[in-house]
């Protein structure tokens, strides 16, 4: 009997477009959490992925007759995590080469954790900045097998054929596998090297995702908390801090971009509609940023721009002079096409034009 259904009487199976639906949400909101913890042991991610997959076709044939479970995240992974188990043991059977005990196979399903996934999504992103894979396919990695975003979407964010990014992706894989990258948090000796493509990779998720969907649901919200999660564990990291606040700064004008399903331009906005909490967070984090007394990265001016920008709430006009400076300094440390553009927008905008 489905679960649920005790004592209910006859429950008619869900159908096929529910248990899609069903399926299609735990791919949004977990994919990545669950490759995270399906690939912390084995160091394999084409394995974590194909069983994750065959997880999720299992829940379509499953889920239609049983019912879609309480938790289904749990029970995927449950399912990938057998899955793994079955490819594994079947490794010496192929090859003739012994498993080395309690290594691969030591997977313990009832000390599975859904809730303390997170620090192996950190893991699994500095596993993808190593210096040993390409630096042009780090950040597109952390895209695809922490966020779940298809090869596709990011080849058309990275202005390349999705056949070309599909195969550098696959030999990022092999790569980790090949090497025995370990999946954790780097030393402090080897942040420098890549942190900057783990900030890079989320503040990616943020900008990808916030232009198709309305509000911060999805994977703007992800990237925010993984952002704070980043700061938190290392603590005295500046642009870590700064791309927190960037992020809070940012998230906080959500709930004015659309209005009656429309896309309302940023000077159009309403102030009022904006989230005053997620702007007093982003305030924090700032000021946490700048109190670290270190030169001031690209994440730390942008989201000081993020706060004059959202200052305009609290009292109703924009200080053209204080994004001037800001804007100027970003362009020196940043000398982006994008913070160009924005440094002219404000130059050729008169004072009077930025009042509410």
């Amino acid at each position: 009997m489905p679960e649920g259904t005790e004592g209910a009487g006859e429950t008619a199976a869900p159908s096929s477009l529910e248990v899609r639906a069903a399926a299609e949400r735990a791919a949004r909101t977990s994919y990545g959490r669950l490759v995270a913890l399906l690939a912390a042991q084995s160091r394999d991610i084409l394995l974590a992925e194909d069983a994750l997959a065959d997880a999720f076709e299992q829940a379509l044939r499953t889920w239609a007759v049983a019912g879609v479970p309480a938790n289904p995240e749990a029970w995927l992974l449950t399912v990938a995590r057998h899955r793994q188990l079955d490819v594994l043991r079947s490794a010496p059977v192929r090859t003739s080469a012994p498993l080395e005990e309690g290594k691969t196979m030591a997977f313990d399903l009832g000390a599975i954790d859904a809730d303390a996934i997170p620090d192996k999504r950190l893991e699994l992103l500095f596993a993808c900045a190593h210096p040993a894979i390409a630096a042009d396919v780090r950040i597109p990695l952390m895209l695809h097998t922490v966020f779940g975003i298809e090869a596709a979407s990011i080849a058309d964010a990275f202005g390349i054929p999705a056949s070309t990014m599909a195969q550098r992706l696959v030999r990022a894989k092999r790569r980790v596998r090949a090497t025995g990258i370990s999946f954790a948090v780097p030393t402090r000796a080897d942040m420098p090297q890549r942190l900057g493509f783990v900030l890079e990779a989320i503040y990616g998720v943020y900008t990808i995702d916030w232009e198709s969907l309305p509000g911060i649901d999805g994977l703007a919200a992800e990237s925010l908390y993984l952002a704070v999660t980043v700061a938190a564990l290392l603590e005295t990291e500046p642009e870590a801090w700064g791309l927190a606040a960037l992020l809070a700064l940012s998230s906080a004008r959500a709930p004015a971009r659309f209005v009656d399903g429309a896309f309302v331009p940023f000077d159009q906005q309403d102030p009022r509609r904006w989230d005053a909490t997620l702007i007093r967070e982003g305030e924090a984090y700032l000021r946490r940023a700048h109190g670290m007394g270190q030169p001031l990265g690209r994440f730390q001016l942008e989201a000081a721009i993020q706060s004059v920008h959202c200052d305009r709430r609290r009292t109703g006009s924009t200080d053209r002079e204080a994004l001037l400076r800001l804007y100027r300094a970003l362009v020196s440390v940043a000398p982006t096409e994008g913070a160009r553009r924005a440094l002219e927008a404000v130059e050729a905008t008169p004072s009077d034009l930025l009042q509410e």
